[in-house]
């Protein structure tokens, strides 16, 4: 993984420090709430409901062991003994206090960590596919580009204060597992005719209150103008994005307005002003490419004999294999999947204990790195078969090993009112109902890969727009209730979910989704996905279920 240089490690340290002077000025009462609020939020610090949140970058998913330690300390130290995994490969504190955000910061330095640009009108934390550099369908590991990225998007003082919140995903497989069709800029490795690598360029996707998928402004691009290229696109943004309504302040709707012919047009013309001498070396890609390359992996791992008998003798071993580990590029290697699904765990929440095993695993199975998911779980990438069988007890021990990825139960959850004070519902009691209500195994191996997302609010982190379902939650003159959506995908067809009808009150939706679901089990077609099924027959007659007593 990337090591910082002499340069990053002073800008973060600098960073620290000017902020601690910030935060001091404040307490002092020498700043005012509404000028502290512009410097708090380019250090990741929100104010929530019951305390501030701290939001600290994880770029592009990737962690070391020693950070993951540090995240435990931080967590035991200053929080409540946890922290929460979000939807964007980034962790959160939910209860720092105010005048120890500084020290965190400081703490996170030591490890090549920070909270910059991780909130606020600015470019935020570049994410990308989570099983990136050993997924057996790549083209080519995206993760050194994330890096150039990320080095170019840190404090950039152009694009500092931008008309909203600005967010880069890239992808490098031909599965798109970084959802970046629902990106401001979604970047895929693609080959041209010649077989030389460049990039498919999509602008203008998005979520939250007006969910639009990206489009394709540059079907091939060259790897050499990966910088200048983002650097038009920002511009044409920037100058005449919306400032005016937040809510239409986005790039999505600029384009959308603009039309992505004239918005194309606008970013060429710019491109052809600046590009000529701003080309990205390709000593530099290289560069950081190093930084990335293969783990000396053991040729004879795929000899092991134990792995193939403890899948023939242990039936719970052998689920969770199925469900918990991805096929790695190097034979006899596992991906696998520690789930932060568990049973009465809000979903993506994990213990500083926790992590601390995860770091001594992490060093112990997978080379020391650790990775952040979409779907708030996390990944150890490089497990040898022969080690998955002692690794899956111990991951077991520790309330890590729930066979659930890719099932109802791995839910992707928002902190909802239970923190957010933008939230209009709870998001954490919620999922809980419906995973007691979902507790028998083998029904959800049974129902297969469905995705729900649910969130508390309109802006949607939890992405609900694209959950197989969806569920919104919306206030109704002080009560909670929620909007359910079926059909949505962040996958390579994206979708956009199609409102099931009327939004049903709290202790109604679990009673939906179950009617859902047995709607599809009932009516499916064999082997036929939720999803499937969906596009299919559409949602009516998950619609006549569900309101047949209305």
């Amino acid at each position: 993984m990337y090591q910082y240089n002499e340069i990053d490690q002073t800008l973060v340290d600098e960073r620290v420090a000017q902020f601690r002077w910030q935060t001091e000025q404040f307490l002092r009462g020498e700043l005012s709430e509404d000028r502290f609020r512009a410097l708090r939020l380019r250090n990741g610090l929100y104010i929530q409901t019951h305390a501030p949140m701290l939001r600290v970058a994880i770029p592009y998913g990737l962690l070391s062991a020693k950070q993951v330690r540090m995240l435990a300390h931080i967590a035991r130290t200053y929080d409540k003994n946890y922290c929460h995994f979000t939807t964007r490969q980034n962790v959160q504190f939910n209860w720092p206090k105010l005048e120890q955000v500084p020290d965190i910061l400081a703490d996170l330095a030591t490890v090549q960590m920070h909270a910059i640009q991780t909130s606020g009108n600015c470019m935020r934390n570049t994410t990308s596919d989570h099983l990136a550099g050993v997924c057996v369908d790549e083209v080519e590991d995206p993760r050194p580009y994330c890096e150039i990225i990320r080095q170019w998007t840190i404090l950039h003082p152009e694009f500092d204060y931008l008309p909203r919140k600005f967010k880069i995903a890239v992808s490098g497989a031909v599965n798109d597992r970084a959802a970046t069709q629902f990106h401001d800029i979604g970047l895929h490795l693609v080959k041209n005719d010649a077989g030389a690598v460049g990039f498919r360029v999509l602008v203008g996707g998005g979520l939250g209150r007006t969910p639009i998928i990206g489009k394709v402004i540059r079907p091939y691009l060259e790897q050499q103008h990966l910088l200048s290229y983002l650097e038009a696109i920002l511009r044409v943004y920037n100058l005449f994005g919306r400032r005016d309504n937040k809510y239409k302040a986005r790039i999505k709707i600029l384009l959308k307005e603009t039309g992505i012919e004239k918005f194309t047009a606008m970013v060429e013309q710019e491109w052809q002003l600046i590009k000529d001498g701003r080309e990205l070396a390709t000593e530099r890609v290289e560069e950081i490419k190093a930084h990335f390359a293969p783990f000396a992996y053991q040729p004879n791992a795929v000899g092991d004999k134990s792995f193939p008998q403890h899948l023939d003798h242990d039936k719970a071993f052998a689920t969770w294999v199925k469900y918990n580990t991805a096929a790695h590029k190097v034979a006899g290697y596992k991906a696998v999947f520690l789930s932060l699904k568990a049973p009465d765990v809000p979903p993506g929440d994990i213990t500083d204990a926790q992590l601390d095993a995860v770091a001594d695993l992490a060093e112990h199975y997978s080379f020391g790195e650790v990775r952040t998911t979409h779907r708030q779980n996390l990944i150890f990438a490089d497990v040898k078969q022969a080690d998955l069988y002692t690794l899956w007890k111990q991951l077991d021990a520790l309330n890590l090993a729930t066979p659930n990825i890719g099932t109802v139960t791995d839910m992707i959850c928002c902190p909802g009112l239970d923190f957010c004070s933008l939230a209009n519902a709870s998001s954490i009691s919620v999922a809980k109902e419906i995973n007691d209500a979902l507790d028998d195994m083998d029904y959800l191996h049974d129902i297969g890969e469905l995705k729900i997302n649910m969130s508390g609010c309109m802006n949607g982190c939890a992405h609900q727009s694209v959950g197989h379902i969806g569920i919104l939650g919306v206030d109704k003159k002080g009560a909670e209730w929620y909007q359910i959506t079926l059909g949505g995908s962040s996958d390579n067809e994206a979708a956009i979910g199609e409102r099931l009808g009327p939004a049903v009150a709290k202790d109604e939706v679990t009673k939906a989704i179950t009617t859902i679901l047995d709607v599809y089990v009932k009516q499916r077609l064999e082997e036929e996905s939720f999803l499937e099924m969906v596009k299919r027959v559409g949602i009516t007659p998950f619609k006549e279920q569900v309101y047949a007593d209305n």
